[in-house]
C-alpha cells in the first residue's frame, strides 16, 4: 500500500467504495483503511470475493454490502445501511463499472450490449452520486464524491464506443454535481486511468487525496492519472 502515510488524510472517515472486490476499488479500499478511515464499506455484485477482501482488510472497520449500481433502491438501502451503522457518510467512491464483452464500433454497435455498458457506467454512477448527495444533505455533512472515469473519455479507441461514451458521461456528471452541489461546500471530482498501464496504488493515492480535507477548494475536475498517456500525441495512418 502507499507509503504516504505519516499524515492519515482521512483519519475518522465513512466511506463507501463501489466495485470494491478487486482492481481499482480493492485497492482503493486497502488505501483508505490505511490512512485511518473509521469505517469503508465496499459494495458488489460477487459477495464471495467482496466478503473476503473485506476480512483481509478487518471486519473491525471494512465491511462488504452486495449492491448493484443500476438498482437504485439496492443503492439507497445500502447508504442508509452505512450512515445508520457507522453514524455517517463521508466519501462516495463511485467506481463500478464494466467494458463491453464484444467490439463495439460505430457500424456494428450491438444496441444490448450498448445499453448494459450505458446502464453500469452512466446510470449507475448517477445513482450513487445522487443518493450518496442526498444523504449527505439530510445529515449535514461536508463531503467529498469521486467517479472513476478513463482517458478513453479524451482520447476514444478502435473499439469501444459505447465506452467512450459513457466515461464522457462521467465527466458531465461530475462537472454538473460540482456546479450545483457546491453550495454545499463539497468536493466532486472523477479520476482517469489508463487501462493498459494502470498503476493501481497510484489511482488509489489520487482518491484518497481527493477524499481528503487537503482536497478541499478542488472541485469538478478530471485528474489524469496515466503516466503522461493522455498528453501524447494522437497519430492519424493512412
Amino acid at each position: 500500500m502507499s507509503n504516504n502515510l505519516m499524515k492519515k488524510k482521512l483519519q475518522g472517515k465513512v466511506a463507501i467504495v463501489t466495485g470494491g472486490a478487486s482492481g481499482i476499488g480493492e485497492t482503493t479500499a486497502r488505501v483508505m483503511a490505511d490512512h485511518g478511515a473509521r469505517a469503508v464499506v465496499i459494495t458488489g455484485i460477487h459477495s464471495e470475493k467482496g466478503r473476503a477482501v473485506a476480512e483481509s482488510i478487518g471486519l473491525q472497520r471494512c465491511s462488504y454490502v452486495q449492491c448493484d449500481v443500476t438498482d437504485e433502491e439496492q443503492v439507497a438501502a445500502m447508504i442508509e445501511w452505512t450512515a445508520k451503522t457507522y453514524g455517517g457518510l463521508d466519501i462516495m467512491f463511485s467506481n463500478a463499472g464494466i467494458v463491453s464483452s464484444l467490439p463495439q464500433t460505430v457500424l456494428d454497435l450491438d444496441m444490448s450490449e450498448y445499453d448494459r455498458v450505458m446502464r453500469v457506467n452512466a446510470r449507475g454512477m448517477a445513482v450513487c452520486v445522487k443518493q450518496a448527495a442526498r444523504k449527505m444533505v439530510e445529515m449535514g455533512t461536508r463531503g467529498a464524491i469521486i467517479c472513476t472515469a478513463s482517458t478513453a473519455a479524451e482520447k476514444a479507441t478502435e473499439d469501444f464506443a459505447d465506452y467512450v461514451m459513457s466515461k464522457r458521461a462521467v465527466l458531465g456528471l461530475v462537472r454538473s454535481a460540482s456546479l450545483q452541489l457546491g453550495p454545499h461546500s463539497w468536493g466532486q471530482q472523477c479520476v482517469a486511468g489508463d487501462g493498459a498501464t494502470l498503476m493501481v496504488e497510484n489511482v488509489a493515492d489520487a482518491v484518497a487525496f481527493l477524499a481528503s480535507d487537503e482536497a478541499a477548494f478542488v472541485t469538478g475536475v478530471d485528474l489524469a492519472v496515466d503516466g503522461g498517456m493522455i498528453a501524447m500525441p494522437f497519430h492519424l495512418s493512412n
